[in-house]
């Protein structure tokens, strides 16, 4: 069988004394979208935490491709293959988008007109915005812009936390689309996200997450049922 691009098994985690991941399991097939839904608050956001390094289990077990990686650091995790775009897209907004991408030079082999190539074969927005400091775009091509520095890395397990986050629906729907054909090329998906229909719409598997724990794991049409009722009764 082949390994899971990520695996938590019986995962336990905490801030402190306060534990906030009481025993989460999942799986993350191989080149598939996996979408981790739940309210503010579940959990959700520590689990791609703990998945990307920056937060050690405190008991459980971490596998990225069939390699155990509790307490390796994110520097580690990025070369085996893993790369996260957390919430609030960590981009350089005093700095040109072009001037952005460039940044990615130091950290692998491309040069930067490699990497201005493919990000804006990937997003002709940014080509057009390319002497334009990012802090001055709109919250979508800003996002746009964290998606491309990433992939520049050629990962093989991408963590998205809330990309629809403040966004309009055209280009949520828009980024979605293309987490749907990273998926297609290879890469595996693990993304996290309040807005359950937008991610299901793409989501090959999806997992309920409340209070720190999974409650319900499937596939899109095995969970949907039970997504309003996980977000207390909210729009999902």
């Amino acid at each position: 069988m082949t390994d899971f691009a990520l695996e938590l098994r019986d995962v336990r985690a905490s801030y402190g004394r306060i534990e906030v991941l009481h025993g989460v399991s999942l799986a993350v097939p191989p080149a598939s979208v996996f979408a981790l839904l739940g309210p503010n608050g579940a959990g959700k956001s520590t689990v791609l935490k703990v998945a990307s390094g920056r937060l050690a289990p405190t008991t459980g077990c971490v596998h990225v491709a069939g390699t155990h990686v509790n307490g390796a650091a994110p520097e580690r995790l990025v070369r085996a293959g893993v790369c996260s775009i957390p919430e609030g897209r960590g981009i350089f907004p005093n700095l040109t988008v072009a001037e952005n991408l460039r940044m990615m030079t130091y950290r692998g082999s491309l040069t930067a007109r490699e990497i201005e190539e493919t990000a804006y074969a990937r997003f002709a927005r940014l080509g057009q915005r390319r002497t334009q400091l990012a802090g001055t775009m709109s919250g979508g091509e800003q996002q746009m812009l964290a998606m491309a520095r990433a992939l520049t890395t050629d990962p093989s397990l991408l963590l998205l936390d809330e990309i629809s986050m403040g966004l309009a629906p055209l280009i949520v729907t828009e980024l979605y689309d293309l987490v749907g054909l990273l998926a297609a090329e290879g890469i595996s998906i693990l993304v996290v996200e309040q807005f359950a229909r937008t991610a299901l719409a793409i989501a090959d598997y999806a997992a309920i997450m409340v209070g720190g724990r999974i409650t319900r794991v499937g596939q899109p049409q095995d969970v949907a049922d039970e997504v309003s009722e996980a977000y207390l009764g909210g729009a999902a």
